[in-house]
């Protein structure tokens, strides 16, 4: 049981006892549930829109916190994906509190490229990007994606073989090493050439990690499958649908790098 989500890692969770031996309202109050872990991941997701648009608001009229909302959706997001990461029992608690932090962090993001993109462009910062939709359109791709890998893995068309887990893994672990060392060299004002550019390799690179954000749903989806029916623990679902958020967020802004190169070429 893999997944190249930091969240949803390889440990092994301890079935129910005598889980297999409820009934099905027992079991249903319980174990983990696939019906179950989607709603959760919804109920994540309707905060972490209505933090996103409210942030976006708030920044989009000049409100001087804009900034340190970000860097506390970002630094508060963190600290709550660590906690869930390595202590899966406060995934009930801490669930929500991290979707409101991404929320916050996700509605400054978007502004902030969207206002790049308009300057490129000329006239109205805002108006200039909004008229392109990068945002709306980035919502929809990741949306869009997340559905057709969903069906792509009910339908077994898409399995997590160990093969495909091990390419993912690889994958995502590179692109991880390949931001940190971005970030690293940055302190020193150096670049990494080409792969943050608009050129044919920067696009090139984007679709790339949009490719392996979109194949760790995968990786998510046959997790959850597995705890659930290996008849995990009830809190396991909120542990689940964090994975998938965390997921989604990335897929999102990978989505939303990949539209604003095109934009700029």
């Amino acid at each position: 049981m893999r997944s190249g989500n930091p969240a949803l890692n390889s440990r092994a969770f301890t079935p129910v006892p005598g889980w297999e031996s409820l009934d099905a309202p027992a079991r249903r109050s319980t174990t983990m549930s696939i019906p179950g872990t989607a709603a959760k991941a919804g109920l994540m997701l309707a905060f972490c829109a209505a933090t996103a648009v409210w942030s976006y608001n708030a920044a989009a009229a000049g409100a001087g916190y804009a900034m340190p909302m970000m860097l506390g959706g970002v630094f508060g997001g963190l600290v709550l994906a660590l906690i869930i990461t390595f202590a899966p029992k406060t995934a009930p608690y801490l669930s929500i509190p991290y979707a409101l932090c991404e929320g916050l962090f996700l509605g400054v993001l978007s502004l902030v490229v969207a206002q790049r993109i308009g300057q490129g462009a000329g006239g109205n910062a805002v108006k200039t990007a909004l008229a392109g939709g990068i945002i709306f359109q980035a919502i929809i791709l990741t949306f869009g994606v997340f559905a057709g890998m969903l069906i792509l893995y009910a339908t077994r068309i898409l399995r997590a073989t160990p093969l495909f887990t091990k390419v993912v893994l690889i994958g995502t672990a590179g692109v991880g090493l390949t931001y940190l060392a971005t970030i690293l060299l940055g302190f020193f004002g150096i670049q990494i050439p080409y792969i943050h550019g608009s050129g044919a390799i920067g696009i090139g690179f984007s679709l790339v990690v949009v490719g392996l954000a979109a194949f760790n749903l995968v990786l998510d989806f046959d997790f959850i499958e597995e705890n659930a029916q290996r008849g995990a623990p009830k809190y396991l679902e909120w542990y689940g649908a964090f994975g998938l958020m965390v997921t989604l967020v990335w897929l999102y802004i990978e989505i939303l790098r990949l539209l604003s190169k095109i934009q700029k070429k």
